[in-house]
């Protein structure tokens, strides 16, 4: 039987509703729909329209979109060629909320960063090479520049394979990311007060100081040990988002160090993450329990792993009499997490050991569904 997709058959549109095309796709551990930028409208404000109708948010359950109820399946990416010399393709990122209108296109996302190489093979827009295809890839977010290889046996894109990463089940084709320049991806630098500790001191009704570490190498976040917070690091998820005590000091935390990190005023925005270290459990070089910014992460992000295992080679940083680190001017760091681990290869200078030459790991993707997404004609009305 021929293989024809559902929009062959369909021969009349409803006049109220709009198609969009786009490909659902999974990149890392989190889940999106992938446009390409010219079938989306040219306007920001429309863009941004489109997008919370495509999700289906504000809602709680994004019941009336293709939004999984959770930050990691609300997000969308955004890829057209590039005109910049060296690079193949443009990226943006958009991180949007189950139960508001935000869409946020400040933050990087390395799980959905993923997924664009496989989205451009499929849309037509590279050359597949034979056996593997490597694509230079610009994230117009930050300005941050990466290599990304993915599997092309015969000339064809491949999604099976045997790599594994934890919180994604069985195994698929490996996608390497090779990032070419992270430090201070939305903080003024990677260390934004200029020191690798920071006694931060957080006012209001229930007044504390913690140590903590403030750090931006691919994503901002606010590094604490669990221990000081009265908890072990190695909770379960449930556990963490239940304790609501925690979740508000973790909250007055991050509000404190937005100044501090040179964001300014982060109730509304998505980032600094938070993050609770402490020891390993499991032979890596860290445990953690990441907070994205309010709920707890089921695993992490990639660039959150980045930052992180930064946070482990820097003297002094709140991870220093915490983390299992070896020896050598490249280190393979295993970032603990809750349900599994990340590995995270470094590349230190060795004339400066405090400074980061290369980062790189492993992903893997997929493309779940194909079509168009229908949202309300009344969103995007004409060309905007």
């Amino acid at each position: 039987m021929a293989n024809h997709s559902l929009t062959e058959h369909i021969t009349q549109a409803p006049l109220d509703q709009r198609p969009v095309p786009c490909i659902l796709m999974r990149g890392g551990t989190s889940r999106g729909p992938f446009f390409l930028e010219s079938d989306l409208p040219r306007d920001d404000a429309t863009r941004n329209r489109v997008l919370l109708a495509a999700m289906g948010s504000p809602d709680p359950r994004q019941i009336d979109g293709l939004g999984g109820a959770h930050p990691l399946t609300s997000k969308a990416g955004i890829v057209r060629p590039s005109t910049t010399p060296g690079v193949d393709f443009d990226f943006l990122f958009a991180q949007l909320q189950p139960d508001n209108d935000s869409v946020d296109i400040t933050p990087n996302c390395g799980n959905m960063l993923a997924a664009v190489l496989p989205f451009a093979l499929e849309r037509g827009l590279f050359p597949p090479g034979d056996g593997t295809t490597t694509a230079r890839i610009l994230t117009l977010n930050t300005n941050m520049q990466c290599d990304v290889t993915v599997a092309t046996p015969g000339k064809r894109l491949a999604y099976c394979g045997d790599a594994r990463i934890d919180g994604v089940p069985g195994t698929a084709a490996p996608i390497t990311i090779n990032f070419l320049d992270t430090a201070g991806s939305v903080c003024p630098s990677m260390l934004p007060t200029g020191r690798t500790r920071d006694l931060v001191a957080v006012s209001g009704p229930a007044p504390f100081t913690v140590d903590a570490t403030l750090i931006d190498n691919g994503m901002p976040m606010v590094l604490v040990r669990a221990r000081d917070f009265g908890i072990t690091g190695d909770e379960t998820v449930a556990a963490l988002d239940a304790n609501l005590p925690l979740r508000a000091k973790l909250e007055a935390l991050r509000l404190a160090c937005g100044p501090l990190m040179g964001l300014g005023d982060v109730a509304t925005k998505s980032y600094p993450k938070m993050c609770l270290v402490a020891p390993p459990e499991h032979g890596g070089a860290l445990a953690t329990r990441c907070f994205i910014p309010k709920v707890c992460h089921e695993a992490i992000g990639v660039l959150a792993a980045v930052t992180v295992a930064t946070a482990c080679v820097l003297d002094g940083s709140i991870t220093q009499d915490i983390a299992q680190v070896a020896g050598g001017a490249v280190k393979t760091l295993s970032i603990e997490h809750p349900t599994g681990e990340l590995s995270v290869e470094l590349a230190l200078d060795p004339a400066d050991p405090q400074v980061i030459l290369r980062a790189a790991l492993l992903r893997t993707a997929r493309a779940i569904m194909r079509g168009d997404v229908m949202i309300p004609a009344s969103t995007w009305t004409g060309e905007a």
